[in-house]
């Protein structure tokens, strides 16, 4: 089905053939993956940045925060001393491991855990956490790093957060407005405009994948953790998914990314239920959903710079530079 993201989805920035040829046409292809907390990198679209820092782009994850306020859910360190006296050290020391694991670049964002807000009725989030932060002010700090970088692609996550964490769904409007404000010098003066070209946002928990796995567990005659996760989806529609990327060869860095975050996983959790060698068979495979294109694509997509690849890869090979 072909599509252009600037008639065929949501209203998107302004960006006519030649403005995004020149923006496009300096290589190398360049994506930022914008996350809510260290970990999620590793839980979304990790074995993508890797692969793609393979094929030699550069990749930068963003995190908008500390993650400072998260549980620990890894029973071996729920009494260790050190995560107790300093959880926000801690994580920025995870998170250093797992770029490293991944070979992405990283920046922290510099807000402030909001933390998952329990009980009935919920209560108040706390003040200066970054889901209480203006939108505008947020983005204008994403917009700095997106004109620094120059992304041809951005990643993050639907406007449900992909679920209900406050500090998820910030991310969400945060990452758009930077998408539709980076190039709008009025909207966010100072430094030089960027436009990217294409926003995805992940989808890698989607129903079907959590079925395939559910199956297979069971068909082994294994007790799948994934139950209570299939019924609680029956209830919502799916999303979209337009683009799967073939990134099996990069499991195993992924999973060291997400066991570099050794106070969030879990190494006997539910992440490593499925052996990988079968994760391979039968998922070999992380899901985006396009949500903007300024660039003519067509869906479903097996690759995130598809429609921008051949303006930056040809602008090289131009310049002799390829």
């Amino acid at each position: 089905m072909p599509t252009n993201g600037a008639t065929a989805r949501h209203d998107e920035p302004h960006a006519d053939a030649a403005t995004t040829a020149a923006l496009a046409g300096d290589g190398p292809l360049r994506l930022m993956a914008v996350h809510a907390h260290p970990d999620d990198e590793s839980s979304k679209g990790a074995a993508t940045a890797a692969r793609y820092v393979a094929e030699g782009a550069e990749v930068l994850v963003v995190s908008c925060t500390g993650g400072e306020r998260g549980d620990i859910l890894n029973p071996r360190l729920a009494d260790d001393p050190h995560v107790l006296r300093d959880m926000a050290e801690v994580r920025r020391g995870e998170m250093a491991a797992a770029a490293a694991a991944l070979g992405v670049q990283h920046r922290w964002l510099g807000f402030v855990d909001s933390g998952l807000p329990e009980g009935d009725p919920l209560p108040p989030l706390p003040d200066g956490c970054f889901a209480l932060e203006e939108v505008e002010t947020a983005a204008a700090a994403l917009v700095r790093l997106v004109r620094e970088f120059r992304p041809h692609v951005m990643t993050t996550y639907d406007e449900e957060g992909g679920y209900p964490h406050p500090d998820h769904i910030m991310c969400h409007k945060v990452s758009v407005a930077a998408f539709e404000g980076a190039a709008d010098l009025d909207r966010f003066p100072g430094g030089e405009p960027w436009q990217p070209l294409k926003l995805y946002y992940n989808g890698g928990f989607s129903r079907e994948r959590l079925q395939v796995f559910h199956d297979a567990l069971l068909a082994a005659g294994e007790e799948s953790p994934f139950a209570d996760w299939l019924a609680q989806r029956s209830e919502r529609p799916e999303r979209r998914v337009d683009t799967k990327v073939p990134c099996a060869d990069f499991f195993e860095a992924r999973d060291a990314a997400l066991l570099a975050h050794a106070t969030q996983i879990d190494p006997d959790g539910f992440f490593f239920r499925v052996p990988r060698e079968q994760q391979v068979e039968l998922w070999p495979t992380e899901e985006f959903e396009l949500a903007r294109s300024l660039v003519p694509t067509s869906v479903p997509e097996d690759d995130l710079f598809a429609g921008v690849r051949h303006l930056v890869e040809g602008h090289a090979v131009e310049q002799g530079t390829a």
